[in-house]
């Protein structure tokens, strides 16, 4: 079979400060550079990333037909130059592909300055070159706000079940399992969805914690002889845009199995309204919590400073939590990271042991945020490109840009000049800071660090102070929702 394959991730937070242009596309942060063709299969090989799992499971059986595939951290809206010169690629490669089938690693939740469902634009894209016959099948993240349009262009999507996100691999490994099911000769299957009337905090979408771990664990054993898949998507609660909610799905070799399996799932996730509980703290509450644990502790307390969170369209650049960890006089602390291309220049051009004058971070302008200029030392600088080393990131090279390592008094700061979320040790490591050695460790991530940091954690704490991704969806400025969904479980009605 002549299999086309591509790929565009994009996390879109309608109420970022920064939106993404192709050259946020180009660079990456920690995603892999946009890849053209063959690039795909040099560049994407044992990594925890869709396509990696995909073409490692389709195996050389079959003629895979690279196009293209791009990623760039969460943000604002797309921009329409990087939207059409990467969803042109992809569709340019399909149509020159004459492709038996159509395999794409999709996020879910992007939108775009003209389309607020941009995988649904593209899929529609895709099957107007291919027709009504060709299988398509899509991997989505786990945060997908998975639409209509998206059920109605592909044939069969599959969505992570962990959050962190180890299992992205794992899941363009099935997609690629049920192409080969197509091609021994299976029906395409029916679909059943049902859309969710309330949105979940990120915070609560944990699958370590109930009551994630618990529907995951059904959304397993729900497939059968009988039903093909099964899928839950919590949804990407900062998507000003009727299709943000929870959806589940399932896909049957009939629709009373499809029905059936898509029912169940529902109920599950309707009783857990009550559940998605995740203590968040305010910045000067969770400083102080952690130095009380730190006392006795043996290792690090980590504080998520979560609505800065770059994996959430954050800039990665406030600078509450460096307060208050400041206020409270702490010691032996650590953040990270705080992306300010040019405190990173002026670092590297006065160099190692030498004080820094510069008003560092704040430059997203969010609402209750400035910079904060204090005399910074200079302990060390290194030039961004390193190997991750934990779960979620694994197998990824960085490329953060010109870094270093600057403290005063007992904080340390990570400061690099392109933004990924701090989910892995060794974004620490690599400016020379060593994680298990310190008391406080406050990371610009939302969960996904929970992957490498659970491991190395006295106790982990939420706290939430400015930033674009509130804790509470409840909180967000929203307009264009569906009528009548709850913006928190259990919560007011939009």
């Amino acid at each position: 079979m002549r299999i086309a394959i591509g790929g565009f991730q994009h996390e879109t937070n309608t109420f970022a400060p920064s939106r993404a242009t192709y050259e946020r596309f180009v660079q990456g942060g920690g995603w892999p550079p946009v890849s053209m063709g063959d690039e795909i299969f040099e560049r994407f090989q044992s990594q925890n990333i869709p396509i990696s799992g995909f073409i490692k499971e389709m195996g050389s059986a079959h003629q895979l037909i690279p196009t293209a595939w791009a990623a760039a951290s969460p943000s604002a809206q797309v921009t329409d130059d990087a939207f059409e010169r990467i969803a042109g690629a992809i569709c340019e490669g399909i149509r020159i592909a004459n492709a038996d089938m159509i395999y794409l690693d999709l996020h879910g939740a992007m939108a775009t300055d003209s389309h607020s469902d941009g995988e649904g634009e593209l899929l529609r894209r895709v099957r107007a070159i291919v027709g009504l016959k060709v299988p398509i099948a899509v991997s989505l993240d786990l945060h997908s706000n998975t639409t209509p349009a998206m059920f109605q262009h592909a044939e069969m999507l599959v969505a992570y079940r962990t959050y962190p996100h180890i299992d992205m691999a794992e899941t363009g490994a099935r997609a690629a399992f049920y192409l080969k099911q197509r091609i021994g000769g299976m029906d395409a299957p029916k679909l059943a969805s049902r859309d969710l009337p309330y949105l979940i905090p990120i915070t609560s979408q944990c699958t370590d914690l109930f009551p994630g771990n618990d529907i995951y664990k059904l959304v397993g054993q729900l497939e059968s002889k009988d039903v093909v898949s099964a899928s839950f998507t919590p949804g990407f609660p900062a998507a000003d845009f009727e299709g943000c909610a929870p959806v589940v799905w399932a896909y049957g070799v009939n629709d009373a199995a499809a029905s059936d399996a898509a029912e169940r799932l529902e109920r599950r996730v309707l009783a857990a309204e009550g559940e998605w509980d995740a203590r968040v703290l305010t910045a000067i509450e969770a400083v102080r919590e952690a130095q009380l644990i730190a006392k006795t502790a043996r290792k690090p307390v980590v504080i998520a400073d979560t609505q800065d969170n770059p994996g959430a369209g954050g800039d990665s650049d406030t600078m509450g939590m460096v307060r208050a960890l400041l206020e409270c006089r702490a010691e032996r602390a650590a953040t990270g990271l705080i992306v300010d291309g040019g405190a990173a220049k002026a670092a590297h051009e006065i160099g190692v042991g030498k004080t820094l004058n510069f008003a560092l971070g704040g430059k997203s302008r969010i609402e209750g945020d400035s910079p904060l200029q204090v005399p910074w030392i200079v302990e060390s600088l290194h030039d961004g490109n390193f190997a991750a080393t934990g779960p979620f990131y694994r197998g990824m090279k960085m490329r953060l840009g010109p870094s270093a390592s600057l403290r005063y008094q007992g904080v340390r700061i990570v400061v690099a000049s392109y933004k990924t979320q701090l989910a892995d040790q060794a974004m620490y490591r690599y400016v020379g800071i060593e994680p298990t050695e310190q008391a406080i460790l406050v990371n610009k991530s939302s969960v996904h660090f929970r992957a490498d940091f659970t491991p190395i954690a006295e106790k982990i704490l939420v706290a939430k102070a400015p930033g674009p991704m509130a804790a509470d969806p409840a909180d967000l400025p929203w307009e264009h929702l569906r009528r009548g969904i709850r913006l928190h479980p259990f919560g007011a009605v939009f």
